[in-house]
């Protein structure tokens, strides 16, 4: 029998591993900027529009933004994996009108994560789930800069794996004095026997976030944020305010917002890139750098985030790794509602 010649195939030869989903996107928009993504699992995606400009200021189109999720990829997936998603959709990048969407619609891609969650008016509804590549980069074919995603997880969503202070500056705030609240914060964690994981808004604020034991209610991790963000604001009135209308904040006060801890709320994940116009990217940091001199949060976007991953992604794997004890929080929360009965 002759010998196969060296350009045959043979039929039992697995298919051909498809090029890396950047190396598609780009070549998609290069050709006009519709077609079909194929992943390694058989899965495909029909993606279109790639050459859109989404932020025009800084030169990145949707292809773009689809490029930067899937550079990420392996350190976003794990953070959303099982979260439930929220969309904002700017179909025509951050320069267009945007609007809200919590359902899938009627016909999502069979490569989707879609799971049934319980809504707030009762019943159950679809929603897009995180944690896979095919998942994110459709939320971006439809038009989704940020990803949005939920406290909790799917077989678990009565029961936040973190809670999240967010401290949100006042217009004459600098960005020194949202590290300054940030610092005290700190200092309230440690008195308490707590600590956290930290990152950019990727806006001009910071994202506080404290891992749980696994059981804590949204009730709890409430009642947490709320202990901890009066105790800071009452200690520190002229920098911090807990106060919700803005009419009653000062101009140069940071708001260490604690209403986001309920279910169905959102928190922008990490790694996210912000509906603003430098397509800056919500990204850990660790204390010591929030302290720097000069330190500046725009500096952290989708064009330089990808070259740092490594790196970024173990500050927040440190910082999430080890849950806060259950005792602790519950003297904390305590504590708080002693005070409140003081005042």
């Amino acid at each position: 029998m002759p010998p196969r010649s060296s350009g045959s195939t043979s039929p039992r030869r697995a298919a051909a591993r498809p090029p890396s989903v950047p190396r598609q996107l780009a070549a998609i928009e290069q050709d006009g900027g519709d077609g079909e993504l194929r992943f390694a699992d058989g899965a495909t995606l029909a993606v279109t529009s790639l050459d859109k400009p989404f932020f025009p200021a800084v030169g990145l189109t949707k292809g773009g933004l689809m490029r930067y999720y899937a550079r990420v990829a392996p350190a976003l997936l794990p953070a959303i994996d099982g979260r439930p998603l929220a969309l904002k959709r700017h179909p025509d990048g951050v320069a267009g009108a945007a609007f809200f969407q919590h359902d899938p619609g009627r016909a999502p891609p069979a490569a989707t994560r879609v799971a049934e969650v319980p809504v707030e008016h009762g019943g159950r509804e679809p929603r897009y789930v995180g944690g896979d590549l095919a998942t994110l980069l459709q939320t971006v074919q439809l038009g989704a800069i940020a990803v949005n995603a939920w406290h909790s997880r799917v077989g678990a969503l009565d029961r936040p794996d973190y809670c999240v202070l967010d401290l949100d500056p006042m217009p004459e705030a600098s960005f020194a004095r949202v590290a300054a609240v940030a610092g005290r914060v700190r200092a309230a964690l440690a008195e308490a026997g707590l600590h956290a994981a930290l990152k950019t808004s990727g806006s001009r604020g910071v994202h506080i976030v404290l891992p749980l034991p696994g059981g804590t209610s949204y009730d709890e991790s409430a009642a947490l944020a709320e202990a901890l963000a009066a105790q800071v604001a009452a200690a520190h009135p002229d920098a911090a305010t807990v106060e919700r209308a803005l009419a009653a904040r000062g101009p140069e006060q940071v708001y260490v917002d604690h209403m986001q801890n309920a279910r169905g709320k959102t928190l922008a994940s990490v790694f996210s890139v912000r509906a603003r116009a430098a397509a800056p990217v919500s990204t850990p940091l660790t204390w010591r750098q929030l302290a720097r001199v000069g330190f500046d949060p725009g500096a952290f976007t989708a064009a330089t985030v990808p070259g740092r991953l490594s790196r970024l992604a173990a500050h927040w794997r440190l910082g999430l790794e080890r849950p806060n004890p259950a005792a602790a929080i519950a003297r904390t929360v305590d504590g708080g509602r002693a005070r409140q009965r003081h005042r």
